[in-house]
């Protein structure tokens, strides 16, 4: 018999909390009836601004089943937080999740670019990417590096071994779900590996308090720019040389509102 949810909840504080947030993020886009379109990851909203994008799309889930199977296959891989003794942990984990959410839609841009620029494959162009798939995806790489004899867990009752995970439902989502972003997945994984093999190293909790500062300042100034969100109190001024911004705090009102930007509407990818 398993322990009570209670206990594994306080066994996997991370991995509850990223949980509840991307829950909390569907049912509000669900009440407030919001299109991928208006929170996903592309290459023109990409180009025309929009790097907030690139936080949103991670934690925002458009159907209940695409929820589910991420959050499923999140909460088996929170048995990272409890693999402390092998150098992992909860700080491990909450310093290299930043580091899989901000890559791996960075590199997802990067393949989009590439296949638009170099290859003149114009799909892509308009392509929307959302879901927690690439983080998902990065922990499994992750973990079948770091501890090989894990399994997945799936749903409560599928199980995988864990050091095939990644490339088994790379493939299974592929066949199965026509709309999952195969290279989403991919890129999850590619970050994964880098993590597992040490090419990306050093992470601790100061280049995580300073990344999550940089990534707080950027998402602000990206709304702000884009008109996604009016930011009343914040100001962005040209100076002499226009390539500097000069940025003043005012008086903050009261009339702050959200306005999503009509953009075009594409193919959406599931990630």
């Amino acid at each position: 018999m398993g322990k009570p949810l209670f206990y594994e909840i306080l066994e996997k504080p991370a991995t509850s909390c990223i949980i509840g947030i991307c829950c909390a993020i569907w049912f509000y886009i669900q009440k407030k009836n919001i299109g991928y379109s208006h929170v996903g990851l592309s290459y023109e909203t990409a180009i025309e601004g929009h790097h907030w994008r690139i936080i949103t799309s991670a934690f925002s889930h458009i159907s209940i089943l695409h929820l589910v199977f991420n959050m499923s296959a999140l909460w088996s891989l929170g048995v990272v937080e409890q693999l402390g003794h092998v150098g992992l942990g909860v700080e491990y984990y909450l310093q290299y999740t930043l580091v899989l959410v901000i890559l791996s839609g960075v590199l997802v841009l990067g393949m989009y670019y590439i296949l638009i620029q170099r290859f003149k494959i114009e799909y892509f162009r308009r392509v929307t990417a959302v879901g927690y798939s690439c983080v998902v995806f990065g922990w499994m790489t992750i973990l079948s590096m770091k501890q090989p004899s894990s399994k997945l867990e799936l749903f409560g009752f599928l199980s995988l071994p864990i050091s095939f995970a990644p490339f088994e439902s790379l493939i299974f989502t592929s066949i199965i779900v026509p709309q999952a972003s195969f290279l989403g997945h991919l890129s999850g994984i590619i970050v994964g590996y880098a993590i597992a093999w040490g090419l990306i190293h050093g992470m601790n909790n100061y280049w995580a308090v300073s990344m999550l500062g940089w990534i707080v300042l950027v998402f602000v100034f990206s709304l702000k720019r884009s008109s996604a969100y009016d930011f009343n109190f914040l100001e962005i001024e040209s100076v002499t040389d226009p390539s500097l911004p000069s940025v003043r705090f005012l008086a903050s009102g009261n009339g702050r509102t959200l306005q999503m930007s009509a953009l075009p509407v594409g193919d959406v990818e599931l990630v």
